[in-house]
């Protein structure tokens, strides 16, 4: 790169340009080459189910296609940081990361650039996850329950549909709660269609809500119709026991995971939560996580950049590499274990996520300081 006799200022535009295109091939190269894989061996498990409930190939092949907004969102972070360091490696190998230092750019200087990139692709990432990813996990999610299940369907408008007995469940929306012994699930809007031997619809059950607490279903605010010869009959009662055959766990394959919701549905759902005295902590924590997501990526990549920087006077770029890879992996499990950590002690969801983010600040500015110091 011949950059001699040229303005400072086209220089530098000439350097972002080698430096963006350095970088971006290798992140979307290999957050194609993860997602891919990862989708690979979801269509491998898929493989079992064939047969069951007339689930077959297109529809396997279809259930994966539905994923592939989550999944992508899902690997972004870990392609970021390994592309990133790819991106910047290959430079270092050609000298051509010595070349800019040599024309005046500092290590912060290129980081920023590296930075600027990460930053506008999550928020493509966000952007998929915020409109793509939930209508295409309620579909996959629909999909996964007709083959757990003959007698259950999931419809994208008027919710879950389930037969039990002689009884046709309708479930127009389902909530993930957090209890102290593990996740649960509380049921809104549900409508019980009771029929004879004959067929004929002899009764409407309508239920704000339905929580299985002790073993077994309760429905809130009730209002039971009885139809007979004589007319229809309406009855309130604030609680009733819900003897049902249907099993909780079915249920709960029904609730989207919170983390496949978009930020309007986790509003929405906290709210009514809250408005309910509902715990409503598997929300928040997903609502906050994913704000502060992009703030996260940044972060990491910024702790990295220093590997990438040391091979400009030594070798073993792979080793860095690697090293890189080990911090992406253990800082997911300090982070997983850090929220978990402040649900126990009952400190803000806002603060469990934002923590962790302040935390790789630190940790990147005395990477910096450190390699600045050692140049």
């Amino acid at each position: 790169m011949n950059t001699i006799g040229l303005p400072y200022w086209l220089r530098l535009k000439r350097a972002d340009a080698l430096l963006v295109g350095a970088i971006l091939v290798p992140i979307l190269l290999t957050w194609s080459l993860l997602v891919g894989f990862d989708a690979f061996l979801q269509f491998a498990r898929q493989l079992g189910y064939l047969g069951r409930n007339g689930y077959t190939l297109g529809k396997a092949a279809y259930f994966i296609v539905l994923t592939l907004p989550r999944r992508s969102f899902q690997m972004y972070g870990n392609a970021a940081l390994i592309g990133t360091l790819l991106g910047l490696g290959g430079l270092a190998a050609t000298n051509e990361l010595t070349a800019l230092r040599a024309a005046g750019m500092a290590r912060l200087r290129i980081g920023a650039t590296a930075l600027l990139l990460v930053g506008a692709l999550s928020a493509v990432a966000l952007l998929v996850a915020e409109y793509a990813m939930p209508p295409a996990e309620a579909r996959a999610q629909a999909i996964l329950l007709s083959v757990q299940s003959r007698d259950i369907a999931a419809g994208t408008g008027s919710g879950l549909w389930a037969r039990d007995g002689d009884a046709i469940v309708n479930v127009r929306s389902a909530l993930a709660t957090h209890e102290i012994m593990g996740a649960g699930v509380d049921l809104r809007d549900v409508r019980i269609y009771r029929f004879d031997n004959q067929g004929d619809l002899r009764s409407i059950e309508w239920a704000a809500g339905a929580s299985y607490r002790r073993g077994q279903w309760q429905l809130e605010q009730v209002t039971l119709t009885q139809f007979d010869p004589g007319g229809a009959k309406q009855a309130r009662y604030p609680r009733t026991v819900w003897n049902t055959s249907l099993s909780p766990r079915l249920l709960e394959l029904s609730v989207l995971s919170p983390e496949t919701l978009s930020l309007r549905d986790l509003v929405r759902n906290i709210r009514y939560l809250h408005g309910n005295g509902l715990d409503a902590r598997v929300y928040t924590d997903a609502l906050w996580q994913r704000l502060f997501y992009p703030l996260n990526v940044l972060m990491l990549v910024l702790c990295t950049l220093p590997l990438a920087f040391g091979t400009l006077r030594a070798g073993g770029f792979g080793k860095r590499l690697l090293t890189g890879l080990l911090i992406a992996v253990g800082w997911f499990f300090v982070q997983r274990a850090l929220v978990d950590l402040a649900i126990v002690y009952s400190v803000p969801a806002w603060l469990a996520n934002l923590g962790p983010v302040l935390l790789l600040t630190l940790v990147a500015a005395g990477l910096f300081r450190r390699r600045g110091a050692a140049a």
